[in-house]
C-alpha cells in the first residue's frame, strides 16, 4: 500500500490519523460516461448560441424594433436603473469574494469542546456512514461529544444508528422519538443534551472531511464576537444523474461566491442545515423561542437554519462562512423531489426574510451594518421586482415568442457564465459546463418555484422524506470517504462496550452505552 494511502489507526489517545490523499481530495474525477455527457452538453450550447445567432440574422429590423421599443420605455428606463445597481453590487461582491480568507485552524489546545448532533429521519444506511465521518474527524476525543436522535423515523434507520453504537461505544449517545416532531424538535432534544462551548449540526445525509470539525470551531476560537458558522457544501452523491451534477455547479457559487461575500460583512444570511455550528452562548438564550417558532399563527415546521441564523444576528453577534470546512451531502435526483426540496427552501426565504427585515435596519450591532443591509434590499427586490418580471417576461414571450423567447435565452447563456467562471476558477475541472444547462433547467422548469412559494409562505412540510430502501452503507462518490469509513469503524472504544441498553423516558427513548465493568 502506498504510504499515502495508508491508514494510521487510533493512538492511545483515540484519535485517527486520517491519509492525506483524502484531506487534499477533491470532486474532479470524470468517467468515460461524464465525458460524454459533457460532450453532448457542449453540442448543446454551441446549437443554442448558432441559433441564437440565425434569429438575429434572420430577422435583424424586428430585433432592432423590440429593442428600441423596450429601450424608450418607462419600463426599459426602471430595468436600467434597476440593472446599474445589480451591476454594481456584483463588482462588490466580486470584491468580497476575492478578498475572504477562511479563519486559520486551531491546535488541539486551542480547541474549544463541541457537541455534534446529527438529526436522522427515515435516512436507512446513509446515517451511518454520517456517524462514521464524524468519528474520524481530526478533532481531540475529549474535547468532541457526539448525539444522534432519530426523529421517530419508519424506516430502519434506528438500527444502523444501533450499528454505530456498537462500533463506538459511550462516545456516541443516542436518542429516539417515539414520533416524528420534526427536524427541529430532533435539533432541540440534542441541543438540550449538549454540554460542548460550540454546537455542530450535521445532516444525516451528509459526510464531512477530516478536518472540516476542526475548521469550524477554529471560527469561534479566533474571534470571540462570532456567533454562527456556515460550512461549505457539495454534492455527495454526483455519480446519480444529471440534477446532483447540476446542483454541484450550483452549491460551488452559492457557497463559495454568495457566502463568502456575506462573511466578508459578517452576516451570512443562512448556516445550512448540513453542516452549521453556533456558539452555546447564542443558542440556549433563544432555544425555547426559536423551537416553537410560529408564522402566521402555525407553527414553524422548516426553515429551522435559517430561522436560528437570523436569532443568531438579533443578539447582534457575527455570522461568518468558513470554505474549507466541507461536508457531502445527498441531493434529489428526480425532477419532483428537487422541486419539493427548492420549494421549502423558497418559503423558508421569504419567511425569514420578512423576520430579518424586523431588525436589521434597526442599531442590532456595534459592527458595520451597511453591508448586510445592502444584501437584504438585494434580497427584498428579487422578492418583490425579481417575481414581477417573471410574470412580465411569460407575457412577452406569449406575445412575441420569437423575439421575446430570444432574449430570454441570450440572458440564460450569459447568466450562466459567472457561475461556471467562478466553477472553473475555483475547481479547475470540465464540470463548469453543467452551468450552463442548470440556468437553462431553471429557466424552463423551476423558475415558477419563488413565485409559488411568495403565495404559499405559511404551508409547511418537509415534502422530501420518504421511506430510505434498505441497503449496506453506500460510499460517497468521493475520493478517500472508503478508506475514511474503514477506519472509523474500527474505532477500539468498541470493543470495552456493553450491550445497549434501551432506557424508556417520558416522551422519547435514549439510547446509553456503558463502559465493561473492569
Amino acid at each position: 500500500m502506498n504510504a499515502m494511502n495508508r491508514v494510521q489507526y487510533p493512538d492511545k489517545d483515540n484519535q485517527i490519523q486520517m491519509p492525506l490523499l483524502f484531506a487534499q481530495a477533491k470532486v474532479n474525477s470524470v468517467s468515460s460516461s461524464q465525458g460524454g455527457e459533457k460532450t453532448a452538453i457542449t453540442l448543446l450550447l454551441l446549437a443554442l448560441i448558432a441559433g441564437l445567432l440565425f434569429g438575429i440574422y434572420k430577422f435583424p429590423e424586428e430585433f432592432l424594433a423590440f429593442y428600441s421599443n423596450l429601450y424608450h420605455s418607462q419600463w426599459g428606463t426602471f430595468t436600467k436603473a434597476l440593472g446599474t445597481v445589480g451591476l454594481c453590487v456584483l463588482v462588490w461582491r466580486i470584491v468580497l469574494v476575492f478578498t475572504y480568507r477562511p479563519a486559520a485552524a486551531c491546535t488541539d489546545e486551542e480547541l474549544a469542546t463541541c457537541t455534534v448532533v446529527i438529526p436522522a429521519y427515515n435516512e436507512g444506511s446513509q446515517v451511518l456512514g454520517t456517524l462514521r465521518s464524524v468519528m474520524a474527524s481530526d478533532y481531540p476525543a475529549e474535547k468532541m461529544q457526539v448525539i444522534c436522535v432519530d426523529d421517530g423515523s419508519k424506516d430502519d434507520t434506528w438500527s444502523w444508528m444501533l450499528r454505530g453504537a456498537e462500533e463506538f461505544g459511550d462516545r456516541v449517545e443516542l436518542v429516539r422519538q417515539p414520533v416524528n416532531k420534526g427536524k427541529r424538535h430532533a435539533l432541540y432534544e440534542g441541543f438540550m443534551r449538549a454540554s460542548g462551548e460550540i454546537l455542530v449540526t450535521i445532516d444525516s445525509d451528509s459526510e464531512v472531511e477530516p478536518q472540516t470539525l476542526r475548521r469550524m470551531v477554529s471560527v469561534f476560537c479566533r474571534n470571540e464576537r462570532v456567533g454562527a458558522v456556515a460550512g461549505n457544501v457539495r454534492v455527495l452523491n454526483r455519480s446519480e444523474g444529471f440534477i446532483p451534477k447540476m446542483m454541484d455547479v450550483a452549491f460551488a457559487y452559492s457557497f463559495d461566491f454568495i457566502r463568502a461575500s456575506q462573511s466578508r460583512v459578517n452576516t451570512v444570511i443562512c448556516t445550512p442545515g448540513a453542516l452549521s455550528a453556533y456558539a452555546r452562548k447564542a443558542v440556549m438564550p433563544v432555544l425555547d423561542e426559536w423551537v416553537d417558532q410560529k408564522f402566521m399563527g402555525r407553527p414553524a415546521n422548516i426553515g429551522e437554519d435559517r430561522a436560528m441564523t437570523n436569532f443568531v444576528l438579533r443578539q447582534g453577534l457575527l455570522v461568518h462562512y468558513q470554505s474549507d470546512a466541507v461536508v457531502y451531502t445527498n441531493v434529489p435526483t428526480t425532477y419532483v423531489c428537487l422541486c419539493k426540496m427548492m420549494l421549502r427552501w423558497a418559503r423558508s426565504n421569504v419567511r425569514e426574510t420578512i423576520a430579518l427585515t424586523r431588525f436589521a435596519f434597526t442599531p442590532f450591532r456595534n459592527e458595520p451594518m451597511s453591508g448586510a443591509r445592502l444584501n437584504l434590499i438585494m434580497s427584498l427586490l428579487g422578492m418583490t421586482v425579481g417575481e414581477f418580471a417573471k410574470l412580465l417576461a411569460l407575457g412577452m414571450v406569449v406575445a412575441w415568442p420569437m423575439l421575446a423567447g430570444t432574449k430570454l435565452l441570450m440572458g440564460a447563456v450569459l447568466a450562466s457564465l459567472l457561475p461556471a467562471g467562478f466553477y472553473l476558477l475555483r475547481h479547475r475541472t470540465s464540470d463548469f459546463l453543467w452551468a450552463f444547462p442548470y440556468t437553462l433547467y431553471w429557466l424552463a422548469a423551476l423558475s415558477w418555484i419563488s413565485l409559488y412559494a411568495l403565495a404559499t409562505p405559511q404551508r409547511n412540510g418537509w415534502l422530501t422524506r420518504q421511506l430510505a430502501p434498505k441497503s449496506e452503507p453506500r460510499t460517497a462518490d468521493v475520493p478517500g470517504l472508503e478508506t475514511l469509513h474503514a477506519a472509523a469503524s474500527l474505532w477500539p472504544a468498541a470493543e470495552n462496550v456493553a450491550p445497549v441498553q434501551a432506557v424508556m423516558g417520558m416522551d422519547r427513548f435514549q439510547i446509553m452505552s456503558e463502559p465493561l465493568a473492569k
